[in-house]
């Protein structure tokens, strides 16, 4: 559902789709993984429908290091993304050295512990002085329940 509203903004903007994104850290070697992201691709401008297709520039963002190794492996980063569109889309890489904020994955919201294991957990901690220690093991009960167990 997201890349169904994502895509048409992105194709838009950046000439480009979420699968693209998506599919980064199969297409370049671990190591760039979280120091590069493709920031847009550059058709060339057709003046005529009848102009013959040329394939177009790959924009990618890369940290430091990075932009050398991204640079360095360009050759076989254009045949996987080529591989990836199925065609001959992408002719070069730009690169564009700055800072590239790593992909979030959502945070997983635990669910609640039920009152009968609250009350479990509150009868095996209650007995314990150090109440730093009592907050501690209820804190780790109550993560345990959480997870399942």
């Amino acid at each position: 559902m997201v890349s169904g509203v994502l895509d048409p903004v992105l194709a838009r903007r950046a000439g480009m789709t979420s699968a693209l994104l998506a599919a980064w850290p199969q297409i370049v070697p671990e190591m760039l993984v979280e120091t590069t992201r493709p920031q847009k691709i550059n058709w060339p401008r057709r003046a005529h429908e009848d102009d013959p297709f040329k394939p177009a520039t790959l924009v990618v963002a890369a940290e430091g290091m990075a932009a050398l190794h991204l640079q360095h492996q360009s050759g076989e980063i254009i045949q996987r993304v080529n591989a990836f569109f199925g065609f001959q889309a992408v002719e070069r890489l730009q690169i564009v050295q700055k800072t590239v904020a790593p992909v979030r994955k959502p945070k997983r919201r635990k669910p609640p512990v039920n009152p009968a294991d609250e009350r479990r957990i509150e009868a095996l901690t209650g007995t314990i002085e150090d109440e730093g220690l009592r907050e501690a093991l209820a804190r780790l009960g109550r993560s345990i329940k959480q997870e399942g167990h």
